[in-house]
């Protein structure tokens, strides 16, 4: 496997960006990047192109991309970043001469697409988290959207699978790809891989959104979503395993959005 070239990679020219944290942030909402979904995922139908490459941007992300160049340039390759955390979108208000709409987060994106996918025939794939997490996650989606079309599933432990998932993935040409197997890994995936998924229309990264799908991660209350607050909740429900993460992220995340925003 090799890295694709992503110099090609189809853009949604609909989305301008503001730059934060160092990084190009699509000023787009949760309506208009669901329905862009839909409208390029039925474009690529039968064009062999590449997909078109979306991931997410929180306080983790920003403090990789700047402590590692390798991965900010994966990141920078996507065409399309969105704000996947609350904090980002509040500080925009007060950072950038234009503040971003609203919060994308993508365990909120999934259900505006689905809604939209039932209606317009378009297929998803899911890829990541465990085998019961992955199994359960398509399961509720179609208890809940009765008439989506799943093309197909697989967890995200690929270790020696790959090659071959990756090829089930590329027959399969699903019209979106969900992959949830967490930072940096996800991007890490698409950027070895991105060129012989063309035929795909639309890959979304998507960090622990089967976990939450599943109901094994409950989300946090809406308030605590609106006040930018829901990194206490889930600390409070994980503290083992995101106090070390919060704690050596948070600090740099804070000085990259109050020194490279605008």
């Amino acid at each position: 496997m090799h890295n694709a070239d992503l110099t090609d990679r189809p853009t949604d020219d609909g989305a301008n960006t503001v730059r934060l944290g160092g990084l190009p942030i699509a000023l787009i909402d949760m309506h208009t990047s669901a329905h862009a979904f839909i409208r390029m995922a039925l474009d690529a139908r039968n064009r062999d192109g590449l997909p078109f490459y979306s991931t997410s941007a929180n306080g983790q992300v920003i403090a990789l991309a700047a402590k590692d160049d390798g991965f900010r340039d994966i990141l920078l390759k996507a065409g399309q970043i969105h704000a996947d955390g609350m904090p980002m979108v509040l500080l925009s208000r007060m950072l950038c001469r234009t503040p971003l709409p609203e919060r994308v987060a993508t365990t909120d994106l999934v259900h505006a697409v689905a809604a939209l996918a039932e209606r317009a025939g378009v297929s998803f794939y899911f890829l990541g988290a465990t085998e019961d997490s992955n199994r359960r996650a398509v399961a509720q989606m179609r208890a809940t959207y009765p008439d989506l079309i799943f093309a197909g599933s697989s967890n995200g432990y690929l270790a020696d699978r790959e090659e071959a998932v990756v090829a089930e993935i590329a027959r399969l040409k699903p019209d979106i790809l969900w992959i949830g197997m967490g930072v940096p890994y996800e991007q890490q995936f698409v950027a070895r891989n991105l060129d012989r998924l063309r035929g795909v229309g639309v890959i979304k990264t998507s960090g622990g959104l089967f976990d939450f799908l599943a109901g094994k991660l409950p989300r946090a209350p809406e308030w605590m979503q609106k006040a930018g607050l829901e990194w206490l909740y889930r600390l409070f429900r994980e503290p083992r395993r995101l106090l070390v993460r919060y704690l050596s992220t948070n600090p740099i995340a804070l000085y990259q959005l109050l020194t490279k925003s605008g």
